[in-house]
């Protein structure tokens, strides 16, 4: 396979847009298409592959070489077309005979800056300029881009005066972008609760849209919160980060006074013990145990219309189970420990759908950063300024839907002998 592997090292550079991998040799191929992409990974070239099943699709980043061995597979082995395109030429490559296939290509009389005959993006270094190309964040359209100056991540080290974000923290950088993501989607779901838009539904209000975060630690999620809801869209907010430890609190504090952060207010103290007169949002990342327990309770007395919950060591009923069906699986304690965690929260998602709230458990950050990854994000139903309950028929559903989750809830609990702080919600 001389030709094909010639012509990958000659188009898998910055220019190319798109290389896409068809025509499955047997039905027996686990993906329908593979598509490769170039990307600016941490200022180096690099490339996306996204392997598209029936099912799903999963995606992978790999330098050239790798690029280029996994393409050669995928011909040999699964495929037996490639198309190539970029801004200045098309590549159809027949291969139902990897070692002798048909180039085609055409021309598209396009030439375009860091293409053939330009060194702007040499793709012979490897180096390239993530504002000059796709990106890699670019792509993905973080709320926080890459290559883009923010305040606070500077302040907290994570990019450079520049914009750039620092090699070692862009596990930390997807993770802001994630969580902001699913704050913006739950400012969505709470305007759809309110039978309005996200805006309308904390608009009009007297008082500002008021956000505690329980155990905020070194805070990077809280001011990432702040700077989304207040800078990026101009909401009237007010946010609290409460920790145990002193120091963090005190370095937040001074962060937020240098950023002018004047909505922003770090405290110390316990979450089982905190009171407040309420809050429109409530956020617990990463709470030990019961605390998390505490830390919903508090929500769901104040009324709050959003919840955003990453549950952590979930220890509570780990003696406590006991069912005579489950016992030959659950004797073996990281089994026992594994489904501890499943039970815990799946008995806080019926509490919480108990209490009015529509429930969801998703993912908050990969695998490969973190194993608590489950995020229980809660919407009250019916929640937004200014609004009803309703029809009595949509009252009703609600009711149902409330008694429902209660009765489950209890089931469980009777089902595995346990006694659950999550009771006190």
């Amino acid at each position: 396979m001389d030709k094909i592997r010639a012509l990958l090292e000659e188009i898998l550079t910055a220019d190319l847009e798109k290389l896409v991998f068809s025509a499955a040799r047997n039905k027996s191929v686990p993906y329908k298409r593979i598509t490769m992409r170039p990307v600016a990974l941490h200022g180096d070239l690099a490339f996306q592959i996204e392997l598209a099943s029936e099912k799903k699709v999963l995606h992978e980043n790999v330098d050239k070489d790798r690029a280029i061995a996994l393409s050669l597979e995928y011909i040999s082995d699964w495929f037996k077309q490639i198309n190539s395109i970029s801004p200045f030429e098309e590549v159809q490559v027949l291969a139902a005979k990897p070692d002798n296939p048909r180039i085609i290509r055409k021309s598209t009389g396009k030439r375009v800056a860091g293409g053939p005959g330009n060194n702007e993006n040499n793709a012979n270094s490897g180096k390239i300029d993530p504002r000059k190309v796709l990106a890699h964040n670019r792509a993905k359209n973080y709320i926080i881009p890459d290559g883009v100056p923010c305040d606070f991540l500077i302040e907290l080290g994570v990019m450079d005066s520049a914009g750039m974000v620092f090699k070692k923290s862009y596990a930390k950088f997807r993770q802001i972008n994630r969580y902001l993501e699913i704050v913006a989607d739950s400012l969505k779901s709470l305007g759809a609760a309110a039978g309005s838009g996200a805006t309308a539904a904390v608009a009009g209000e007297s008082s500002p849209f008021r956000v505690i975060d329980f155990g905020c630690g070194k805070a990077y999620l809280t001011f990432a919160l702040y700077w989304y809801l207040k800078i990026r869209r101009g909401m009237d907010v007010e946010v609290i980060g409460l920790d145990l430890k002193e120091d963090v609190i005190e370095f937040c504090g001074g962060v937020a006074k240098k950023l002018g952060y004047d909505g922003l207010t770090f405290m110390h103290g316990d979450i089982a013990d905190f009171e407040s007169d309420g809050a429109d949002m409530v956020v617990t990342l990463h709470a030990c145990d019961t605390a998390t327990d505490y830390a919903l309770s508090n929500a769901v007395k104040w009324g709050s219309r959003i919840i955003l919950s990453v549950p952590c060591c979930q220890h509570e009923l780990f003696r406590q189970i006991k069912n005579p069906l489950m016992q030959p699986m659950l004797r073996h304690g990281i089994l026992n420990e594994r489904f501890t965690e499943i039970l815990t929260d799946g008995l806080r998602g019926l509490r919480l759908e108990s209490r009015g709230y529509d429930v969801d458990m998703i993912e908050f950050t990969s695998l490969e950063h973190t194993a608590r990854n489950i995020m229980i994000k809660a919407i009250r139903r019916g929640a937004g300024a200014g609004s009803a309950c309703g029809a009595d028929g949509v009252q009703n559903a609600r009711d149902f839907r409330a008694k429902k989750a209660a009765a489950q809830y209890d089931a469980l609990c009777a089902e595995f002998n346990v006694r659950p702080t999550t009771s006190i919600i």
